[in-house]
């Protein structure tokens, strides 16, 4: 009696140490899937944050593109104005250039006349 006690005593704590194995097998598991899925949020969270800011970036160097690009188109009109007005007062202050001039028939007639003030 006292050998067959020992022996269901040794097959339970057996068949239980088993079980508890398993479950810690189990568990280990499944703590290592969820830390996975955690990673995984993590690591699409990151891509999303990443892609929202590159998004950011290229509209803001769009803007600041266009901005200075007015800027030039701005600075470039105002100096070919200023030119003009220069050139017209270069040409009014250097002196006149009178002339006139007739087509006949097979060759052109050109009178220039320079008048210096």
């Amino acid at each position: 009696m006292k050998i067959q006690s020992w022996w269901r005593g040794n097959m339970v704590r057996r068949t239980l140490l088993h079980a508890a194995l398993r479950a810690w097998v189990i568990q280990c598991w499944w703590r290592s899937m969820q830390a996975k899925m955690v990673e995984q949020r993590r690591r699409l969270a990151l891509r999303l944050y990443t892609c929202q800011e590159w998004a950011v970036v290229k509209v803001q160097a769009q803007v600041r593109m266009w901005q200075a690009r007015r800027r030039f188109l701005q600075a470039r009109q105002a100096a070919c104005v200023i030119q003009s007005h220069w050139r017209w007062h270069a040409s009014q202050s250097r002196g006149l250039i009178r002339g006139r001039y007739q087509v006949r028939a097979s060759r052109l007639e050109l009178d220039i006349e320079i008048l210096v003030a």
